[in-house]
């Protein structure tokens, strides 16, 4: 891979808010964790805003800047239902950030008949996922910071409790969202429902990645949890 396109690749890697690993972008781009070093200081020195360091991991906290793109009227039909269903089933700042990036499109729109409004998409969200909106702004930017939360949780059997999170990621479901996080108190991988928490606030603390508590391990908890139920069936 050429180095140009190596520099893209790993601005597009952290661009997601999330702290990454440099062993973990080195298998990514199958190259040495000491390239990815040198790689890391040359976007920096160009001014890329990276931030983080050797051993604990980098993560792009400012915008970037897209060089100019031509896409296809299937590409802009892509973009225009993901940012419906946005706009529908998101909290208000997400619906807000939508509705930018659909008037930035209109305005470039090289074929003036194909408007966003034009497209023919209607999303149609569960509206009971809308209760828990009001706490999505802070779980996203826990998941984006590495902030623990503490939520007041009320379960579907009406069991009420306090907990100390880890949030890890937000997961859409068409009806409603949950969190998948590392859950202080049972030690272990939960995913909650985000209309059934109750009140949820930062605790002060933030964590980093730690084997065994991170996304790709509740991800593989996950696919083995499923691989186990199809193979009693």
């Amino acid at each position: 891979m050429q180095r140009s396109k190596r520099l893209a690749e790993i601005v597009e890697i952290v661009r997601d808010g999330r702290l990454h690993l440099a062993r973990d972008i080195a298998d990514t781009l199958e190259v040495s964790v000491r390239t990815i070093y040198r790689d890391i200081d040359t976007l920096v020195a160009s001014g890329v805003p990276i931030d983080g360091e050797r051993g604990v991991g980098y993560l792009l906290r400012e915008p970037v800047f897209l060089p100019p793109m031509a896409l296809s009227l299937t590409e802009l039909e892509a973009l225009s239902l993901g940012m419906s269903i946005v706009q529908e089933a998101a909290d208000a700042e997400l619906r807000d950030a939508a509705k930018r990036v659909m008037a930035k499109v209109g305005e470039h729109a090289s074929n003036r008949r194909q408007t966003p409004k034009s497209w023919g998409f209607g999303v149609y969200a569960f509206k009971r996922a809308q209760e828990g909106f009001r706490h999505m702004p802070l779980i996203r930017r826990a998941v984006r910071d590495g902030l623990v939360l503490r939520i007041d949780y009320c379960s579907l059997d009406e069991r009420k409790s306090t907990r100390a999170i880890r949030p890890l990621q937000t997961e859409y479901w068409g009806r409603v969202w949950t969190c998948a996080a590392w859950c202080e108190l049972r030690n272990d991988f939960r995913a909650f429902r985000i209309d059934r928490i109750q009140s949820c606030e930062p605790t002060g603390k933030v964590f980093q990645p730690e084997v065994g508590k991170t996304t790709e391990d509740y991800l593989k908890q996950v696919s083995d949890q499923m691989d186990r139920d199809r193979d009693r069936l």
